[in-house]
């Protein structure tokens, strides 16, 4: 967890009380909104725990403290106007009472690769024996690094001699044993993304004008 508490927040607005839009800090993904007040955010903050205000029982509560699918803070941010709370947390399960992952399940327009990205982080903090993400992050770097590698070889070998559907597995294998090497060094697509952006940004600039 890496938040502190925002600064100069506009309580008064809406009597004590702000909105809390909840995104999966391993997706990207819009789960829920609730509503703090001041001792909903200490508490939250204190505890890593993302706290809730309820406005029908009018007291605390705990997310998750009912179904077990806590959501674990990991940074708060506020809007421009200051009346307004962004939470970043990873949630244990389903966010939404219907069981549904979030509660904005058709709103959502994050690409698969987002979600599996949040997968593989879970599954790197679980440790599960049971899963081959796992398996794989305890085996180190070299090894990931080492099935990479046959998986490049085995794009480049589909590309030549065999059919679409083969490339586009072949390249599917690539791209997730990618994403296990990025989140074994603590990085992920997004930095490829910046990387990219940055690239094209220069070479933008560096192009003449006309």
């Amino acid at each position: 967890m890496n938040s502190a508490m925002p600064a100069n927040l506009d309580w008064q607005k809406q009597s004590g009380l702000l909105p809390a839009v909840v995104q999966d800090s391993r997706t990207d993904e819009v789960l829920m909104l609730a509503y703090m007040n001041e001792e909903a955010l200490a508490k939250t903050l204190a505890t890593g725990d993302v706290h809730f205000f309820s406005r029908s029982r009018r007291c605390l509560w705990r997310k998750g403290e009912t179904s077990g699918n806590f959501l674990k803070l990991e940074s708060i941010a506020k809007d421009c106007d200051g009346d307004t709370l962004l939470v970043r947390a990873k949630p244990a399960g389903p966010v939404c009472h219907t069981g549904e992952r979030t509660c904005f399940e058709d709103a959502n327009p994050v690409g698969f690769l987002k979600i599996l990205e949040g997968t593989i982080s879970a599954r790197r903090d679980a440790g599960s024996a049971d899963s081959y993400t796992a398996r794989l992050l305890s085996e180190g770097i070299p090894q990931i690094a080492r099935k990479v590698g046959e998986e490049a070889v085995e794009v480049a070998m589909a590309a030549v001699t065999e059919d679409d559907a083969a490339l586009v597995g072949e390249a599917a294998d690539l791209v997730y044993h990618l994403m296990v090497l990025l989140n074994s060094r603590d990085l992920s697509l997004r930095d490829v993304e910046d990387c990219l952006a940055a690239r094209h940004q220069s070479r933008k600039e560096d192009a003449p004008a006309g």
